[in-house]
């Protein structure tokens, strides 16, 4: 059965129940052990619930579909709202979300390619947009329609791999190729190393059909999804402001938000105040 059929009515209430679901997943899952990845994942959660609850088309009951769409995480330590995102969607049973980051899960804390679903290991940072286009070229090549979104982040746009990948893509046309990336402004010790701005500006100069938007605001990520089915020998570029914790305001005040570690009583707290967001 395939769950979307992009180009239908923008189903924009539904999409933010999903991305609500994703974020109670992700408490529940992090609260089992204490701590995670918990920042970054409530971030992409808008992105993720539009992506496989409208963009994507996959089947949920065989996730190997030849003519599936393909989503790469490039950020494996996001795995923790990827797996919200399976469970939601029915790639996995809901209940195996309790063993999220447990020794011999299938739910590690960043990705392995064990999960049903999964495209691509993203435990080193860097390697998903090069991924990308290789997958992106040979879909071309065995002439499919299938599509290829990968998530990458602004720290990644440190790594000269990255350009090169995005130099490639735009040199081969590859307008069935979408960049989802990820500009929260942090790395593992805190604000982002280098200053990589302006972002969309670069994209541009390097090929790439861009725009830049809330990262947390459903209607414009679904606006410029839809503007990224353009077949126009183009890949496309969605520049994602997305603010880390997103949902919970006690996370979003911290000033280091890349593994966060909680302090038992804050829980309930962070339950209640995802529950009081509109």
């Amino acid at each position: 059965m395939l769950r979307n059929a992009p180009g239908s009515d923008l189903p924009i209430e539904d999409i933010k129940r999903r991305a609500r679901a994703l974020r109670r997943h992700m408490i529940s899952m992090s609260r089992h052990i204490g701590q995670g990845y918990i920042a970054q994942g409530l971030a992409i959660a808008d992105v993720l619930a539009a992506l496989y609850f409208h963009e994507l088309r996959h089947d949920p009951a065989n996730p190997g579909w030849a003519e599936r769409d393909r989503f790469l995480l490039s950020t494996g330590h996001y795995a923790i709202a990827l797996w919200a995102a399976f469970a939601e969607a029915g790639l996995i049973p809901a209940e195996e979300l309790a063993s999220y980051g447990v020794d011999g899960s299938r739910l590690p804390m960043s990705t392995l390619d064990t999960t049903p679903g999964v495209e691509i290991i993203g435990g080193s940072l860097g390697h998903g947009p090069g991924q990308a286009v290789g997958m992106a070229l040979g879909q071309r090549l065995r002439g499919s329609q299938a599509r290829i979104f990968v998530e990458f982040s602004d720290g990644e746009l440190q790594e000269g791999s990255t350009w090169e990948a995005l130099m490639a893509g735009a040199g081969f046309g590859l307008d069935n190729l979408v960049a989802l990336i990820d500009c929260n402004g942090i790395q593992a010790d805190g604000a982002i190393v280098l200053d990589i701005e302006p972002v969309a500006g670069k994209l541009r100069a390097f090929g790439w059909d861009t725009v830049e938007i809330d990262g947390n605001d459903v209607a414009a990520i679904l606006q410029a999804l839809h503007g990224a089915r353009a077949r126009d020998g183009r890949p496309k570029a969605i520049v994602l402001r997305t603010r880390p914790g997103r949902g919970v305001p006690t996370i979003e005040r911290r000033e280091k938000a890349h593994f966060v570690r909680v302090e038992p009583e804050e829980w309930d707290l962070f339950e209640r105040e995802l529950e009081a967001q509109p």
